[in-house]
């Protein structure tokens, strides 16, 4: 251990906000810090019924687990302040964030997207991660501790026809998952993105498969998925690990679980 610095965060030490958590990534990874040994949990999510199911089963999945869940709009800068006040505030500190936000977006041509809608899907996108990470921040510094992990995707490195919007939302994510990890290093918080492409069985997902472009992006993508088109027990395993004392050492870093569609 570094002089001064604190140990690897333990997560029965620990407060994890899940953001985005009512389903997919966020909530299988809720149900897997719980059933690792985090014993305090925040969902956040804008829909309050799926947001209560959300959190029974979280805590279904791990007896004695408190969990809280707070209906919240993340791109609200109010809203983001609220939610981090109220976590840390509930529960006395704030060890472990993972931003897990989907804009409603599909990919689409440029061309085809009226262009009073290109701020609201840059924002829709990339601003959830950003503002929650900037309230969390402070209670990390006092404490000299922290994970912070973003979802984004792989638009974020490499260039698609059709999410011209999307990936600058993505690639805005990662840059500011990298840039906050080398300020944040100096008080033990360690920032990572994770970089998904297709993510099977989601909701979002779901949603992509009714736009005529957006599915056969898709299906295309999914054919070179040669080890398997990633769920979000994929993703849920790599931001437990990344949160683990395992990936005490890993820093800035945007981990793509793609099965094989690319290398970026």
């Amino acid at each position: 251990m570094t002089e001064g610095r604190p140990d690897a965060i333990q997560f029965e030490d620990s407060t994890a906000l899940v953001v985005g958590g009512t389903a997919g990534v966020g909530l299988a990874a809720a149900i897997k810090f719980a059933r690792a040994g985090v014993p305090r949990i925040a969902i956040v999510g804008r829909n309050a019924e799926r947001g209560e199911a959300a959190a029974a089963q979280v805590r279904n999945s791990a007896p004695g687990c408190d969990v809280l869940f707070l209906a919240a709009d993340a791109n609200s800068a109010t809203a983001a302040t609220q939610v981090v006040s109220q976590v840390a505030g509930r529960f006395g500190s704030l060890e472990i964030v993972l931003n897990s936000t989907v804009g409603p977006a599909a990919p689409e041509l440029l061309k085809n997207l009226p262009i009073e809608d290109l701020e609201a899907i840059l924002v829709q996108q990339a601003m959830g991660p950003i503002l929650i990470s900037r309230a969390a921040l402070p209670h990390m510094i006092a404490a000299k501790r922290g994970v912070i992990l973003n979802v984004a995707s792989d638009a974020a490195k490499l260039a698609t026809p059709g999410e011209t919007v999307i990936g600058a939302a993505m690639a805005a994510i990662v840059m500011f998952t990298r840039a906050l990890a080398i300020e944040a290093k100096r008080d033990g918080i360690r920032v990572n993105a994770l970089t998904p492409s297709l993510i099977a069985g989601t909701l979002t997902n779901a949603r992509m498969q009714e736009s005529a472009f957006a599915s056969k992006l898709f299906e295309k993508a999914g054919k070179m998925a040669s080890l398997g088109i990633a769920e979000a027990e994929d993703l849920a395993d790599l931001a437990l690990f990344l949160a683990s004392p395992a990936a005490r050492k890993i820093t800035g870093q945007a981990i793509s679980a793609n099965g094989g569609i690319s290398a970026a």
